[in-house]
Order: structure tokens, then sequence, then C-alpha cells
């Protein structure tokens, strides 16, 4: 079985990811390689998937919108593997920041800061579509000030489940379940 090596934005999806995948996906081998910020990303994919010589690997890049044009973005993202002849890699773009991954999962976020009042979040409207949220990260730290990327990261992947009204954060499941499909192997008899 090969491997996922996962381009990363940043070093606080770094964490999120290797404290989540091996609970969520755990027999997935995987390398999560971060970046520091948006352009060193985008400048480092060719590079990356021009270099890497390892046999039947896969790669995922994940990036945040910020913003910007999702369906532009990712077709850009998309543009720069296929101009170095990967048509397999796995694009996904957290809509508009990561952490409205983590505002998508109210159960997750009260449970990592004991605040049983995000239970409720999702009753508000500001907060019902996270994808939607403006400045997640800046939502995030009013609601729990405390809030810091990294340490929330670690905290949010111990308890983060697949039921997330993030629909970005839905995509990258349903993109994980098929990039790891045929990384599994023969499965055991039931």
């Amino acid at each position: 079985m090969s491997r996922v090596v996962f381009l990363l934005e940043e070093y606080s999806m770094k964490v999120l990811l290797e404290g989540l995948l091996p609970r969520l996906f755990p027999s997935l081998k995987f390398l999560c390689v971060p970046h520091e910020g948006k352009q060193d990303l985008e400048k480092s994919i060719p590079r990356k998937l021009r270099a890497w010589r390892e046999p039947g690997v896969r790669f995922c890049v994940i990036r945040d919108n910020d913003g910007g044009d999702c369906l532009a973005l990712k077709k850009r993202l998309v543009s720069l593997c296929r101009d170095e002849g990967r048509e397999d890699v796995l694009v996904r773009i957290a809509c508009q920041e990561v952490e409205a991954w983590y505002l998508g999962a109210p159960d997750a976020l009260a449970d990592a800061f004991g605040r049983e009042p995000l239970r409720h979040l999702g009753a508000k409207a500001r907060f019902r579509d996270p994808d939607e949220v403006d400045q997640p990260a800046a939502a995030l730290a009013e609601l729990v000030p405390e809030f810091q990327k990294v340490s929330g990261a670690r905290a949010l992947a111990r308890v983060l489940t697949r039921q997330n009204r993030s629909r970005s954060f839905q995509v990258l499941m349903s993109g994980l379940d098929s990039l790891a499909e045929p990384l599994r192997g023969p499965q055991s008899g039931t």
C-alpha cells in the first residue's frame, strides 16, 4: 500500500490532519507537508509533483479560500497539477478558512473548549452555513477568546467527526474516501 502526501497551506492544517486522519482513516498512510502560506504552497506544487519519486504516491492539496472565488481557485490549482502531468491530484478548498470546519461542528467545539453554549451555535443565523461565515478564524476567536490556530487544531483533531455542517469539510471527507479506497488494498473477509 502506498500513501497520500498532503500539500498544505499552513502548519495548523498539518496538526489538524495528523490528529484527525488516524481516527477517521485508520489504515491510511500519509505525510503532511505544510507550507508558509498560499504563495509558498502554489510555488511549491509544481516542484514537489515533478521531483517526488515515490511509486504509487497520491497527492492532496488543501488551501483556504479566504474570500476568493472557490471554483476559480480550484481550477487554478488543478491546472498547476495538470501542467506537471498529474491528473490524479485531489484539490480541496476550505471555504473560507479551515476554521469554518470547526464552526460546522458545534459539539466538537464544545467538547474541545469545555463551553456548553457552543453546542447551540448552529441555531444562530450567522453560523448556520459555516462556509459562508466571513473570516471564520476571527469569528471563532470571538466565541473562544483563547483560541489559537495550532493548539485549536490539535484540540479539535481529537474530537472532530464526520458530522459537520461545513460543505467544504464534507467534500474533503468524500474526496479522501475515494483517494483512500485504492490504497487500502484487499480487505479481509467479514
